[in-house]
């Protein structure tokens, strides 16, 4: 299953992308098995190949509909999830991704059943969802991304850059050309990419590179903001003095066409990777990802609860194939227990 259809439209290119990211990503139940298909090449998840889960659930049962919004750097395994749950599921899984914020919001407003989110819900959007009466949050961590910086491949010079010179160069107010971040580099005017405010990736690399270098910093504004990666992705293809920053999926999506920087917290420049995601290394930039849902839609909407044990059945090998680590057994054994009191 390596074709995957988040993978398809990124080659449509940033308009079209665009579009999809207005509009839901729908799964019919009765999924095109020809969509992943080598006829026995691929590798398919244990639970896709039966309608009834080892938790007991028979997903061959569930109907109705799920809405799913936020981060678009969890919407490729969940849109991965959402394609293998529609094959043993009579449930449309609706995925679309406005951003991690713009997830938040939704589902505080009680617009979708479950919510991406790069990073962990923060104070005020707690508040947000007790103030119309969602108070049974649900947090289960599905994976562990490398936050990823890239160049245009025709940069040859910034392969590595410290924490320090990130903040200098993402900073309001910080470095205009490639010369001020390292004087042997070209006095060429830098292009930047990056998530848009709504983005949890944002948030991250504000958090852990701009205020966590220094606290009355901010990020700067003047460069291209999108909360679909593709975009930013594309415009660092497209620019020979561009930089952005965005998830590890995307940037292992675009092969050969982005170069990432390593990044030098102290201990030595290091790579994204699985291996350095996983094994800490390649920090600060590492981070967990998650989805959100409720107390009451996994006790009261079976089609919820089902998906929701899938997603967690299959997140090994969906968050691998996308480009993502998966989180260790012990991790995945605490999400397991959070939904455990809700299957049959």
């Amino acid at each position: 299953m390596t074709d995957r259809s988040w993978r398809s439209r990124r080659l449509l290119g940033a308009a079209a992308i665009g579009l999809l990211a207005l509009s839901a990503v729908a799964f019919a139940a009765c999924g095109d098995d020809d969509d992943d298909g080598d006829g026995g090449g691929g590798t398919t998840p244990a639970a896709a190949t039966s309608p009834t889960a080892a938790s007991g659930i028979d997903y061959s049962t569930l109907g109705g509909e799920i809405r799913v919004d936020g981060s678009s750097t969890v919407f490729p395994i969940t849109e991965a999830v959402a394609e293998e749950f529609s094959k043993v599921a009579d449930t449309r899984v609706n995925v679309a991704f406005s951003g991690t914020g713009g997830g938040f919001e939704k589902f505080c407003r009680g617009e979708i059943e479950v919510s991406d989110a790069s990073r962990p819900i923060e104070d005020d959007e707690v508040q947000a969802c007790a103030d119309n009466g969602i108070t049974d949050i649900v947090e289960i961590r599905v994976a562990t991304d490398a936050l990823s910086v890239v160049v245009n491949p025709a940069n040859d010079f910034a392969t590595c850059m410290t924490v320090q010179q990130l903040h200098d160069t993402f900073k309001a107010g910080g470095v205009g050309q490639w010369s001020e971040i390292d004087p042997s580099w070209p006095a060429e005017d830098i292009t930047f990419y990056y998530p848009g405010t709504d983005s949890g990736t944002f948030d991250y690399f504000v958090e852990e590179i701009i205020t966590g270098v220094d606290e009355a910093a901010s990020h700067r504004g003047d460069g291209t903001a999108s909360e679909d990666d593709n975009v930013l992705a594309q415009g660092v293809e497209n620019n020979e003095n561009a930089i952005g920053y965005f998830g590890f999926a995307y940037f292992q999506e675009a092969g050969q066409t982005l170069n990432a920087v390593a990044v030098d917290e102290g201990e030595g420049c290091v790579e994204p990777s699985l291996a350095t995601a996983l094994d800490g290394t390649y920090a600060p930039l590492s981070r967990p990802l998650f989805i959100y849902t409720r107390e009451s839609l996994l006790e009261g909407k079976a089609e919820v609860l089902g998906f929701v044990n899938f997603y967690l059945e299959n997140a090994e090998n969906l968050a691998t194939e996308v480009g993502y680590v998966p989180v260790p057994d012990d991790v995945l054994a605490a999400q397991v227990a959070k939904i455990e009191p809700f299957l049959p």
